[in-house]
């Protein structure tokens, strides 16, 4: 008997938010439940990350309702989610009132696992999260957002996950959400994290298959001692999301590893969606070969379609080179953050800024707040200069405690705003998504009783005419653009230089 190897499955949320960028219908997903429920899998992963938001955003469904039915129908199967420590699910940090009670929420509603990340891996912002969990018997599972650059060492990143052990984490996820993390920093990692935290805490590794090498860092990490992996099935697999579960386990055959997945389960599965991803045709990443460049730019595929469509926006769509030749400088600027939500997002805009209006001329908010220290702190040493212009435009001081220590009780107030809102029901979990997307939820609980709608089957409506032609500003007048951050539009108006 060889040494038994864990899987997650990730075909119910980040395969389908990579590929399809999170709009497949609960409708969709419900005839896998059952052959996942019975997989043999370690856990399924099947919430947070950006399902909240698209839920309500698009597909009129309810976030806490998708969660119980997927409880309801694999009773067998531990339900993981991902967890952005301090901002939960939305983009700013909440209280820690608030923290406490989505996660008593989330666990009441049926997840048993929470994989707790922050995007800068600032461990002072997964602290509440990780308490919080632990209160309600939960499985904590502090996660590296992994990275390359120039201070992110393997010992630094032992260091970090020591740290979340002595926080009570049950396990810890190297996490790649970009597909950088090669064989050898694979077995290094792994093998240092279970040398220093002991071979009890278990690790587990999730890549995505961008690069084309992660399946090979899978192999060399097991053989470090990983324990649990996260695979896709293979018809949602490759490209910007992950290895295929099948490729898995054939890779394993006559290596001494063994997994408890049935195959056959798997494959009907596969078969289900397979038929499913074409009706979701428009909104197919592009992209779906592999790609090597990400080693030199670190940039994952969700970010450059994003600046892809902010460029497309501003008649810039040809700049797309400039503007990724800008992001490694950003990022250098910003002391190194990890490209994860919401710092790519930051990152990427502020890059297109940089291209478009020249470096630094203008800052969005929200880059000056990184550059502040509102996000937390970054492992990386930040640009003094470019911290002095963040000063200058946000007009509030450097911080250097843990942002949510600055945030009042807010838990009451953000009730009253939720309970006064038309198709409210009262519940905290609907107090929690009015909380999470305060500019979504209002509209949402207006529509819900017209119940889920199903975006795959609509034909595209998002292309432009045939024959529209975009008008270029001509340099006499202020331009005006229109960039949209975290789900949030900000309109720009820049006036010719004189």
């Amino acid at each position: 008997m060889g040494r038994m190897v864990e899987v997650t499955e990730l075909a119910l949320r980040d395969a389908h938010q990579s590929l399809l960028a999170t709009r497949m219908a609960m409708e969709d997903m419900i005839p896998a439940c059952e052959d996942l429920d019975h997989s043999g899998c370690w856990s399924i992963e099947c919430w947070g990350g950006a399902t909240f938001d698209a839920c309500i955003r698009f597909l009129n469904e309810d976030p806490w309702q998708r969660l119980r039915t997927f409880r309801k129908l694999m009773p067998n199967s531990r339900l993981l989610m991902l967890l952005r420590g301090q901002n939960l699910l939305g983009y700013r940090h909440y209280e820690d009132g608030v923290v406490r009670r989505f996660v008593a929420k989330a666990a009441e509603n049926g997840i048993d696992v929470f994989r707790i990340f922050d995007a800068l891996n600032d461990v002072r912002n997964l602290r509440t999260s990780i308490d919080a969990v632990k209160a309600v018997g939960k499985h904590a599972q502090g996660s590296i957002s992994y990275t390359i650059s120039p201070v992110h060492t393997i010992a630094a990143f032992v260091d970090l996950a020591a740290q979340m052990v002595d926080m009570g984490c049950d396990s810890i996820c190297i996490k790649d959400m970009a597909g950088l993390l090669k064989p050898q920093p694979a077995y290094d990692l792994v093998k240092g994290i279970k040398s220093r935290c002991g071979d009890n805490i278990l690790v587990h590794v999730h890549a995505h298959a961008t690069t084309g090498v992660t399946l090979v860092s899978y192999m060399k990490a097991l053989e470090a001692g990983c324990d649990i992996v996260d695979t896709a099935v293979s018809s949602m697999s490759l490209g910007p999301g992950h290895n295929p579960t099948e490729s898995l386990i054939e890779m394993l055959e006559d290596t001494g590893y063994e997994t408890r997945v049935d195959l056959q389960r798997i494959l009907r599965v596969r078969d289900h969606f397979a038929k499913i991803r074409p009706r979701y045709r428009e909104f197919l990443s592009e992209f779906s070969g592999v790609d090597t460049e990400i080693f030199k730019s670190q940039i994952p595929g969700g970010m450059i379609s994003n600046m892809e469509s902010q460029l497309k926006a501003q008649s810039a769509g040809d700049r797309l080179q400039e503007v990724l030749a800008e992001v490694p400088k950003v990022r250098r600027d910003a002391g190194y953050p990890p490209l994860v939500t919401p710092s790519s997002q930051i990152c990427g805009t502020q890059s297109v800024f940089n291209v478009l209006m020249g470096r630094y001329k203008v800052l969005t908010g929200e880059f000056a707040d990184l550059m502040l220290g509102y996000y937390g702190a970054t492992l990386g040493e930040k640009n003094a200069e470019v911290v002095q212009k963040a000063v200058e435009h946000a007009k509030k001081p450097i911080i250097d405690v843990r942002p949510a220590d600055l945030l009042k009780p807010e838990w009451e107030q953000l009730r009253s705003q939720a309970l006064a809102l038309e198709g409210c029901n009262g519940s905290d979990e609907d107090v929690l998504t009015y909380a999470m997307f305060p500019q979504v939820a209002p509209k949402f609980f207006k529509t819900r009783g017209q119940g889920p709608k199903n975006v795959g089957r609509e034909p595209g409506v998002t292309k432009a005419a045939p024959g529209a032609k975009h008008r270029e500003p001509s340099s006499h007048e202020p331009t005006r653009y229109v960039v949209t951050l975290n789900g949030q539009e900000h309109k720009v108006t820049v006036a010719p230089a004189a």
